[in-house]
């Protein structure tokens, strides 16, 4: 995918320049399976590097005896292996001490799941050379496939019914600065095989047939993409929040959710997260809470509704604030909320005046103005006895048995 720069000439931008930033410290050529063209992507970018005049190694590569991939190897500097013996095999692995003496501005290494073999040197892992890599200082480059990343591999598992033995932490991939998303079609990298470009021709028949079929395929792809979209999301969020934007920028839908004490708010969690499986948005869970100190029944309260949260796949946020449809609609534009999800308020229209009007009516008016969606969600009917003590009774919800309308029950993912 490309941006459309209208009437700038690329050749004008620099480094510096408004909008244009530096090359991250730490890339990752991010693919759905073996094939995509990852490592010859950063050897690639290697080679743009190298013509801009930065200095660029190789720490180590795998070719796969492919061609147009080893062709990318000419005129960049490979760093000789290490050469280790285990149970009488000899393995070349990449010599992490040799990179770090060489020191190059940058350096390229596939592979970054790879189990190093024993006795190749102090990590077992090459996602542990590349975290001491960067430390030194040292830009890497690197490739991995989703089915590494830790949080996946268990479910690739279970899809495509092949081990994931070689995983790399979350956060390690979280680290770097940019990540490159090669993409391929199914069909375009199962042709890519029958034309010998990702396998030797033995192997090929058994591999479309198992871990290369088009629906394994398809799933690994929306996943690389799925978290690729998240990683974006999280970029954008923190880029607005670091300019204070106030314009809704409606990526996704984002659907934060208002809770408090008071009885049947459980109900009212569990139809936010209904609607943001619909939409298939994110969902978040706000408390505001004022300078007084909460009851413990509350605080039990409290405790429940946060484990139901999580159990629903919500984010939890506590904001102390004396005023809660500010504090409600403050968060939901630092968060890029698309919609508010509140429940209805039981005050009459004489305390209203006397409280300083409705927290409902507040929070309706307040984002409505930037352009935020309100769901009002009716409160169920509560006996008077309940409603002793309450502080703030405005944020409910509804059960089925009051009679209002409610939505069949759905699993969120």
């Amino acid at each position: 995918m490309s941006a459309d720069l209208g009437e700038v000439d690329p050749g004008e931008l620099r480094v510096g320049d408004p909008g244009v930033e530096a090359a991250g410290h730490f890339r990752i050529y991010l693919g759905a399976a073996p094939g995509v063209g990852k490592t010859y992507a950063m050897l690639s970018e290697g080679q743009r590097r190298a013509r801009r005049g930065a200095d660029v190694v190789v720490g180590f590569v795998e070719c796969h005896g492919r061609p147009l991939t080893e062709a990318q190897l000419d005129g960049l500097e490979v760093l000789p292996r290490r050469v280790v013996e285990h149970r009488g095999v000899k393995f070349e692995e990449m010599d992490l001490d040799a990179v770090l003496a060489r020191h190059a501005q940058v350096t390229l290494i596939d592979e970054l799941a790879h189990t190093n073999a024993p006795g190749a040197g102090r990590h077992a892992k090459r996602w542990e050379d590349v975290v001491e890599i960067l430390d030194a200082g040292i830009d890497v480059i690197t490739t991995v496939n989703i089915q590494h990343l830790e949080s996946l591999a268990d479910a690739v598992e279970q899809m495509t019914g092949a081990r994931v033995r070689e995983r790399v932490p979350d956060e390690v991939v979280r680290r770097a600065n940019q990540i490159e998303l090669v993409d391929s079609s199914p069909e375009q990298l199962r042709r890519r095989m029958l034309h010998g470009n990702v396998y030797p021709a033995s192997k090929v028949p058994q591999a479309l047939s198992h871990f290369f079929r088009t629906d394994n395929l398809t799933a690994l792809r929306e996943l690389a993409l799925r978290f690729l979209a998240d990683e974006t999301e999280e970029e954008l969020l923190a880029h607005l929040r670091r300019h204070r934007s106030t314009v809704l920028w409606e990526t996704t839908e984002r659907i934060l959710v208002a809770v408090t004490t008071a009885p049947g708010t459980d109900v009212l969690l569990r139809r936010a997260a209904r609607l943001a499986s619909r939409v298939k948005g994110d969902l978040a869970a706000v408390h505001v809470q004022d300078d007084r100190r909460e009851s413990a029944a509350s605080n039990r309260s409290l405790h429940e509704l946060k484990e139901l949260s999580h159990a629903l796949g919500a984010r939890w946020h506590e904001v102390v604030d004396h005023d809660p449809a500010r504090a409600i609609t403050q968060m939901a534009i630092e968060q890029q909320i698309t919609q508010i999800v509140i429940g209805s308020s039981q005050r009459s229209r004489w305390q209203e005046l006397a409280g300083g009007g409705s927290v409902v009516r507040r929070v309706l008016r307040e984002a409505g103005a930037v352009g935020i969606d309100v769901h009002v969600i009716a409160r169920r009917h509560v006996p008077a006895a309940e409603l002793v003590g309450e502080e703030d009774e405005s944020l409910g919800a509804v059960t089925p048995e009051s009679g209002a309308p409610s939505d069949p029950p759905t699993e969120r993912q």
